[in-house]
């Protein structure tokens, strides 16, 4: 009897995962919007780090430079290595 009910249980979640999983391929394949209805995140342009290769949120990085010569850092120390050998280059 106890056997019987496992089993049941069993067989009620597997159907309810791929039921659902169903589900959500079909809302994906129905609507480019997140399960929200919204839009997602729009994308963010990166830069790349010019010592370790990182790519970097520009709003969040470290910079060097002005204007169209801006250089941005992941760190305090790919910053620092950059002005080493710029100033080992003069």
């Amino acid at each position: 009897m106890i056997a019987w009910l496992l089993r049941l249980i069993v067989i009620v979640l597997i159907v309810r995962t791929v039921w659902r999983f169903l589900g959500g391929v079909a809302q994906g394949l129905r609507s480019p919007t997140s399960a929200a209805g919204t839009r997602g995140p729009s994308p963010v342009a990166l830069a790349r780090d010019p010592i370790c290769g990182t790519y970097v949120v520009p709003a969040r990085a470290l910079t060097i430079g002005r204007g169209d010569e801006i250089r941005y850092f992941c760190s305090e120390r790919c910053r620092d290595r950059y002005r080493q050998g710029r100033q080992l280059a003069s």
